[in-house]
């Protein structure tokens, strides 16, 4: 696709000068001589520092300590650490995998494999979760992962506000179910003690702390496997995407019956 040069009126983004970097608008700082550094490279180096020691670590003076430059040379290329968030969010992500199956895969499969990709890569990089959001996507890789959404669902007869509504739904119980995984993962690496015994501590709480007078819903799921039945880690987020995608099918099937 070609590209108009950045600083054409027409093409005024309203986008930092890094995400037009970052969309391939512009290919480095306008002023100066040719620098050593790219936004690739800081990029980068941010990303690693948040997967090694979490998103606090990161700052710009510490990111230029790990490249071996001034503080200020960054300044160049990103002019906020807050900028610097949404590029490491955007490098995370990655693009969205092709989908699987052959041509004509139904919109559920098409969604659903859409929901887990996002789902795995938050859970392999749960430093994502960590960088608050602050305004709606607008980088390249996350743009990429909202058509491959919307474009699960072409065939569905969903106009196009329903059809962003489905994304937004979807991608809230994603986040949701993988910043929980985080929270319950970091509490137990702060607790040094293993998940399975985490989880017996926690029982054992629930049961000395309530009882069937004053919580007889909270006694029935005690007495049932309801913790410890189910041998699939994925359970509980298979269990909500399914309701969620059964609603949807139903609406859908409201839509064509007309």
């Amino acid at each position: 696709m070609t590209r108009e040069p950045a600083d054409d009126p027409a093409r005024d983004t309203g986008l930092p000068a890094s995400l037009e970097v970052a969309w391939g608008l512009r290919e480095r700082p306008a002023k100066g001589p040719r620098p050593t550094l790219t936004l690739a490279k800081i990029v980068d180096a941010a990303v690693a520092l948040a997967a090694a020691e979490g998103t606090d670590a990161v700052s710009m003076g510490r990111v230029a300590k790990e490249l071996g430059v001034s503080t200020m040379s960054l300044y160049r290329y990103v002019t906020a650490k807050e900028e610097l968030y949404i590029l490491m969010s955007d490098a995370g992500v990655g693009t969205p995998p092709e989908p699987a199956g052959e041509p004509g895969t139904g919109w559920r499969e098409l969604v659903t494999q859409w929901a887990y990709a996002q789902r795995a890569v938050l859970m392999a990089n749960p430093w994502i979760l960590r960088i608050p959001l602050t305004g709606a996507p607008v980088s390249p890789n996350q743009l990429a992962w909202m058509e491959r959404g919307l474009a699960a669902l072409a065939d569905t007869g969903l106009d196009e506000g329903e059809k962003i509504s489905v994304i937004i739904l979807i991608g809230g119980l994603v986040r949701n179910e993988a910043t929980m995984a985080a929270d319950m993962m970091d509490a137990i690496i702060k607790s040094g003690v293993a998940p399975d015994q985490v989880m017996a501590r926690y029982l054992r709480t629930l049961r000395m702390m309530t009882g069937p007078d004053t919580h007889p819903a909270l006694t029935r799921l005690l007495d049932s496997d309801a913790f410890t039945g189910s041998d699939e880690p994925d359970s509980q987020f298979a269990f909500g995407l399914g309701r969620v995608l059964d609603g949807l099918a139903a609406l859908i099937g409201e839509r064509s019956a007309r």
